[in-house]
């Protein structure tokens, strides 16, 4: 699986922003990887305030990227090349501009138009405190004032920002409208969905305050602690709900094979995991567990061990990755200092540790996880960029972002537009590196985030080798070689014992070792087997007869 952020792709109409017909044609570079399908990211109207996941039509395009027509195209492209194309759609809230909530604001309290969003009086005398103490994960109150209007005063609750006001799902309206949502696009073509932000869709119906946290907790971590609103039993409701709608939708269209994956934070969790995948719900969940590792051999395995557990027990394939547009790049986190320290896992990707950064060696590292990573049962999601090596674009003025996180925070987090950066296509700055096209009139406009000076040297095209030459080269290898050793394996996996420093799994004759030091590593022949057959390395350049070279994977098969 590819993850397309739309808005950094490739821009075919020189605004400065991505579109789908530059997704469409940067297609052939994309099958290139042996991918399978697209996730693409929001592509629907939207006041762009957190860049599509605040959405004020479901069933449209972005003007800015196309039109349905132009998705239209896209899709038959991407499916006459045997990728599928996944959609990303956005349940716990819509944008302020959508028209529902223009609606009930516009209304009284008590109306319909009202009750398809968390509406409710203030507290104190004037009702001008919050109904209860919920907190934003972007940080702040996670209620808004509608009005200053004593006959009114209402809040409305947005667990992400003002700008996102949540949905009710136990309303039958909103349910409705997401059982529409569904058929539209797979009646449009559409193959499946990743479902965004699943863990607070379900919220307790009387919104009690939430409990005193830690003092040390992380302001934006406070949310994600609320028994109230994460992992609720109602959000299980909501995902019932839309699993009949897709196996009801398979049933009348065979032939078709819809799916959807939830976007469940749940790291180092796995009960919370497990009650996603159950048979009617999600056929897949996230597994951030390796994502957020630190470089380190018991953090490793644990982050191996729980989900090749759940799906011994479950059968639901992991979803493997990396990267996403929400977290720095990988490159950066296994480059940065101390990230060798078991301490050093965090599930907030928006704190990560101040510390210097070396880029060699975290490219090196990023090569060996993705290389190791690729030899496991399930799916593995890449996301745009990882391919060429990109590492986080850190000094960003800070007049140039954009993410509501660094507004909200007032500058205290950097947020992610780091990882958003549009893509280096070449090496030519004057063209904003390849992501756009000349305008209709001959002009190239600024990309929407600025790319620093030295993003050619990670390209995709040139002529020369470049920083992105040995990454590109691996993920193209991976492709085939995962079909050929990998996908062709038992999908039961055994974690073998293994050195102080090396990580090593065996699915029927793949065994896939991870060397996690600085120095070269002794292939064990009690892991490898007496005569193995290397079939694939991170560092081919280093490979040596009997060794794994350091900070490096390889793949071994066993002798017949």
């Amino acid at each position: 699986m590819y993850q397309v952020y739309v808005r950094s792709f490739a821009d075919s109409t020189g605004n400065g922003i991505g579109d789908l017909d530059g997704i469409r044609s940067k297609l052939d570079h994309i099958a290139d990887l042996g991918v399978d399908a697209l996730w693409l990211n929001p592509c629907y109207p939207s006041p762009q305030r957190d860049h599509g996941y605040d959405v004020a039509d479901y069933f449209e395009i972005e003007p800015d990227y196309g039109t349905l027509e132009t998705f239209d195209r896209l899709l038959d492209a991407a499916h006459e090349r045997g990728i599928r194309i996944l959609m990303d759609v956005v349940p716990n809230h819509c944008s302020n501009d959508h028209p529902w909530f223009v609606e009930a604001v516009a209304a009284s309290p008590g109306s319909a138009e009202r009750a398809r969003f968390w509406f409710r009086d203030g507290r104190g005398p004037d009702g001008s405190e919050p109904p209860n103490n919920w907190m934003a994960a972007f940080g702040g109150s996670a209620w808004t004032r509608v009005n200053d209007d004593p006959d009114d005063g209402q809040w409305y609750l947005g667990t992400f920002t003002p700008h996102q006001p949540d949905f009710d799902h136990t309303n039958a309206d909103v349910q409705q409208l997401f059982a529409d949502v569904l058929e539209f696009w797979f009646d449009r073509g559409a193959d499946g969905f990743r479902v965004d932000a699943v863990s607070p869709v379900g919220k307790h119906p009387e919104l009690p305050d939430q409990p005193a946290v830690a003092e040390d907790t992380y302001e934006l971590d406070v949310t994600w602690d609320n028994p109230y609103t994460v992992f609720r039993p109602e959000g299980h409701d909501v995902w019932r709900r839309w699993r009949r709608v897709i196996d009801d939708y398979a049933d009348r269209n065979p032939g078709r094979d819809p799916m959807m994956v939830a976007e469940a934070y749940a790291v180092r969790r796995p009960e919370i995991v497990e009650e996603f995948i159950r048979p009617d719900e999600f056929h897949q969940a996230f597994t951030f567990d390796l994502m957020l590792s630190p470089w380190d051999k018991g953090s490793i395995e644990w982050a191996l061990r729980d989900p090749l557990d759940l799906f011994e027990r479950t059968g639901a394939p992991p979803a493997w990755t990396l990267n996403n547009h929400d977290i720095q790049r990988v490159v950066t986190r296994l480059g940065r200092a101390g990230v060798e320290d078991p301490g050093s896992w965090t599930n907030n990707n928006l704190h990560l540790p101040d510390a210097p950064v070396d880029l060699e060696i975290g490219a090196r590292r990023a090569r060996a996880l993705i290389t190791f990573a690729a030899a496991l049962p399930g799916s593995l999601y890449l996301y745009q960029g990882e391919e060429l090596g990109l590492p986080e674009v850190l000094d960003l003025p800070d007049d140039a972002r954009q993410d509501p996180v660094f507004h909200l925070t007032d500058g205290l987090q950097a947020g992610r537009d780091g990882c958003r950066i549009p893509l280096p296509w070449t090496d030519d700055p004057g063209s904003s590196f390849g992501f756009s096209t000349s305008a209709a009139d001959g002009t190239v406009h600024h990309p929407w985030l600025p790319q620093p000076s030295w993003w050619g040297d990670h390209a995709a095209l040139g002529d020369r080798p470049n920083r992105a030459t040995a990454s590109l080269s691996l993920y193209r290898r991976l492709g085939a070689a995962r079909r050929a050793h990998a996908v062709t394996q038992p999908q039961a996996t055994e974690i073998l014992e293994s050195g102080d420093e090396v990580v090593a799994i065996r699915r029927g004759r793949l065994v896939a070792v991870i060397n996690l030091g600085d120095q070269p590593a002794v292939a064990d022949p009690r892991v490898v087997g007496a005569d193995p057959i290397e079939v694939l390395s991170s560092e081919p350049d280093d490979a040596a007869d009997g060794t794994i070279p350091p900070c490096a994977t390889v793949w071994f098969v066993e002798s017949a």
